[in-house]
C-alpha cells in the first residue's frame, strides 16, 4: 500500500509538471499570437496609410493641408485621358514665392515672354509648369485664332483638336474682378473648375466674363502674336483655326 501511495504521488508529481509545462506553452503561444496579430495590423495600417497617400497622389485628393502660409494644396483630380504621355499629376502642394516666374513660349516668329503670376493663380502655375517640364507643349499646333470683341489665340492641346487634356483638372482661380486685356494668358475651359492644359493669349483687349483664369501677362512678344493674327482665320472667318500653322515650338519655365 505505502508503494502504491508513493507511485500515485510520483505519477501526480509528474502530472502536474507536465500541466505546468503545457500551459506555459500554451501561454507562450498565445504572446506569440497576440504579437503575430499586432505585426500584422501594423503592416496592414502602414500599408493602407501608404496606399492611401498613393491613391490621394494618383487622384489628386489630398488630406491635409500645408502648414507653411506660402504653401497651398492643390487638387488635380484625373479626368479622361491624356492625349500625350504625361507623369502623373502635378505636386499637389506649391509655392506661392516667388510671386512671379517667367515663361517663354517660342514660335516661328519668335519668343513669347510671360510672366507667371504664381501668388495669384499658385495651382495654375503650379500645373503649367509640370506640363511645361515635361515637354507636353512643345511641336503642339495652336488649334483657334478668335477676332473681333475676343482676340485669342488658343492652345495648349497636342493633339490640336480642342478637346485634349492632360488627364487631369483643377479648379478655377483669380477670377475676383478678371478682365482680359492685350496681353492676358488666361485657361480655356469647359465650364467652370473644368481647367486642363488649354490656355489662350489675348493678343488685343477682349470683352469676357470672369470666369477664364487669368494666370500671366505678355511681357514681350506681344508683336508675335498680333503677327499671327494679322495671317488670319481659316476660311476667312472671326472664329476657327488659323489660316497659316502655329506651332509652339518650345515652352520653357524659369526655376524658383
Amino acid at each position: 500500500m505505502a508503494g502504491s501511495k508513493r507511485e500515485r504521488d510520483v505519477a501526480r508529481a509528474k502530472f502536474e509538471r507536465q500541466q505546468a509545462r503545457r500551459a506555459e506553452q500554451a501561454t507562450r503561444r498565445q504572446q506569440r499570437t497576440r504579437l503575430t496579430a499586432a505585426i500584422v495590423l501594423t503592416v496592414l495600417l502602414v500599408g493602407g496609410l501608404a496606399g492611401l497617400a498613393i491613391a490621394l497622389q494618383d487622384t489628386g485628393e489630398e488630406s491635409s493641408t500645408a502648414a507653411d502660409p506660402n504653401q497651398v494644396v492643390c487638387l488635380y483630380p484625373r479626368s479622361g485621358e491624356a492625349v500625350k504621355p504625361v507623369d502623373g499629376v502635378p505636386p499637389l502642394t506649391t509655392s506661392l514665392l516667388p510671386a512671379t516666374s517667367a515663361a517663354t513660349l517660342q514660335f516661328a516668329g519668335g519668343p513669347v515672354t510671360v510672366e507667371l503670376l504664381n501668388a495669384a493663380a499658385p495651382c495654375t502655375t503650379n500645373s503649367f509648369a509640370f506640363l511645361a517640364d515635361q515637354g507636353w507643349f512643345d511641336g503642339s499646333d495652336c488649334h483657334r485664332l478668335t477676332e473681333g470683341t475676343l482676340n485669342v489665340l488658343q492652345c495648349g492641346d497636342p493633339s490640336g483638336t480642342g478637346s485634349g487634356g492632360p488627364g487631369y483638372t483643377f479648379d478655377d482661380e483669380n477670377l475676383d474682378g478678371a478682365t482680359y486685356p492685350a496681353g492676358t494668358v488666361a485657361m480655356a475651359n469647359s465650364g467652370p473648375n473644368t481647367n486642363g492644359s488649354q490656355f489662350f493669349l489675348v493678343y488685343a483687349d477682349s470683352q469676357l466674363p470672369p470666369s477664364y483664369t487669368p494666370f500671366g501677362r505678355v511681357t514681350a512678344g506681344l508683336d508675335v502674336l498680333t503677327g499671327i493674327a494679322a495671317a488670319g482665320i481659316e476660311g476667312g472667318t472671326d472664329d476657327g483655326a488659323p489660316a497659316e500653322p502655329v506651332t509652339i515650338e518650345s515652352a520653357t519655365v524659369a526655376a524658383g
